[in-house]
C-alpha cells in the first residue's frame, strides 16, 4: 500500500483531515496503529484547549426505547449553530441518548458525585464511576471507547467545545 492510500485509509478510520493524517503517518513512519494513537493524543490536547470556551448552542434530543417503557431527554451543547447541525454532532447526541437509556447513569462526570456517595462506595470507587458516570461508561456501540473518548473525538473533528449539559431518564413505573 502506498503512502497516499495509507492516508486515505487513516482518514476513513478517524475522520480527521488529510493534513493531520499525513502528519501522523509521517511521525509514525507509516505505522497505522501508531498514527491512530498520535491522532487520539492530538484530539485530547485539542479538547483540553477548548474546554474553557463557552458552549451555548447545541441540541436537546429525545429517545424512547422500543416498547415505550424507557425514555431519555438529553441536552448537549456546542459553540455554534453550524456544528449543532453537523452530522457528526447529531450522531453523537443520538448515541448519548441511547447510552443513557441503556446504561442508566446517575451523573454526567465524576466531579458531580456527592461526597457522601463517594464515602459510601469506598475502595470500589473506580468501578462505581464506570457504572454511575456517563462519561466513564464504555460506549454501547464500541466497548473499546468510553463516552469521554467518543466526546473527545467529536471535539477534535468539529473543532469546538462540546459539553453534555444535563439529562433525564424515565422508566415506566419508577
Amino acid at each position: 500500500m502506498n503512502f497516499n492510500e495509507s492516508v486515505k485509509e487513516l482518514r476513513q478510520l478517524t475522520s480527521c483531515g488529510v493534513i493531520e493524517c499525513k502528519k501522523a503517518l509521517e511521525e509514525a513512519k507509516g505505522d497505522m496503529k501508531a498514527a491512530i494513537e498520535i491522532l487520539k493524543k492530538r484530539g485530547m490536547q485539542l479538547a483540553a484547549k477548548k474546554a474553557d470556551r463557552a458552549a451555548r448552542q447545541g441540541k436537546v434530543e429525545s429517545y424512547v426505547h422500543s416498547g415505550g417503557k424507557i425514555g431519555v431527554l438529553v441536552e448537549i451543547n456546542c459553540e455554534t449553530d453550524f456544528v449543532a447541525r453537523n452530522e457528526e454532532f447529531q450522531r453523537f447526541v443520538k448515541d448519548v441518548a441511547m447510552q443513557i437509556a441503556a446504561m442508566n447513569p446517575k451523573y454526567i462526570k465524576k466531579e458531580e458525585v456527592p461526597q457522601e456517595v463517594i464515602a459510601k462506595e469506598g475502595k470500589e470507587g473506580n468501578d462505581f464511576y464506570k457504572h454511575a458516570c456517563l462519561l466513564e461508561q464504555a460506549f454501547i456501540k464500541d466497548a473499546s471507547l468510553t463516552i469521554s473518548d467518543y466526546l473527545t473525538s467529536v471535539i477534535a473533528k468539529t473543532g469546538e467545545n462540546i459539553v453534555v449539559r444535563r439529562f433525564s431518564r424515565y422508566q415506566l413505573g419508577e
